[in-house]
């Protein structure tokens, strides 16, 4: 197999030889460019300098201006007021118990759990009680009897699927909690 050297792809005529193993076909000086506004974009995970303030998460992005929280979006470094309330953050929750599902509402999901039987959070999604008597009669055939407890089905799962998406639900909530403290949000 003869031995194919492929060439920089840039179109300014650069030429230079593309590693071996370079994910697209750049010389190393435009790969590393190419990463270098990549990171200017997007950040660069890595630990934070000290655990967030906001969530306690290690994990950060690094950008030029500064570090955000991996889990909150917190930026690195800001005071959480304690004097300010919290903001209120209506949420609906799945919670699993078995072969069944809980849907309700709270603005307390840690208090409020502590007093529900569950073997797992399920799922969050930001909304109050309409949205909570919204899904309740969207999955009104899988609902026992009058209570807040439906029976898995396919269709219930998937909508749990498509909330949770790869994103832990407690994870979730702290970002909505992080937004809600950096503009001011209550309600």
């Amino acid at each position: 197999m003869p031995d194919e050297r492929r060439a920089c792809a840039i179109a300014d005529g650069c030429g230079g030889p593309v590693p071996a193993a370079s994910p697209l076909p750049l010389c190393e000086l435009h790969l590393a460019l190419a990463a270098e506004a990549s990171a200017d974009v997007h950040g660069e995970t890595d630990l934070l300098p000290a655990p967030c303030r906001r969530c306690g998460s290690p994990l950060g992005a690094r950008f030029r201006s500064g570090w955000i929280c991996a889990v909150c979006d917190w930026r690195h470094g800001e005071v959480v007021d304690g004097e300010l309330p919290a903001p209120r953050l209506d949420i609906v929750y799945y919670l699993g118990f078995r072969d069944r599902v809980k849907i309700g509402t709270t603005v307390n999901p840690r208090q409020r759990f502590a007093a529900i039987r569950h073997d797992q959070v399920l799922a969050f999604e930001r909304g109050d009680r309409m949205r909570e008597h919204l899904r309740h009669a969207q999955f009104a055939d899988e609902r026992l009897e009058r209570s807040e407890w439906f029976v898995r089905s396919s269709a219930l799962d998937a909508h749990i699927d498509t909330l949770r998406g790869d994103v832990n639900p407690w994870t979730r909530y702290a970002q909505w909690q992080s937004a809600a403290l950096a503009v001011g949000y209550i309600g």
